[in-house]
């Protein structure tokens, strides 16, 4: 998802993708919200995602030769 910010009169709009989500009157609230929507996002991606698995050696070990 990409936020863009468009000024309007004296008002500032995010954009998500193309849609205006939002409007507030500070152009560095308006920053700072983007801010925390993209780290909000990135985490919940973050705890979505599966671990990947540890891939087992290809070779099994072989056991010493005792003499």
């Amino acid at each position: 998802m990409s936020y863009s910010l468009i000024k309007v009169g004296n008002d500032y709009v995010v954009q998500a993708d193309d849609k205006c989500i939002l409007k507030v009157g500070s152009r560095r609230r308006a920053a700072q919200l983007i801010s925390e929507a993209t780290d909000l996002l990135n985490a919940l991606a973050a705890a979505e995602s599966p671990e990947k698995p540890v891939d087992a050696p290809s070779l099994a070990r072989e056991a010493p030769e005792l003499p």
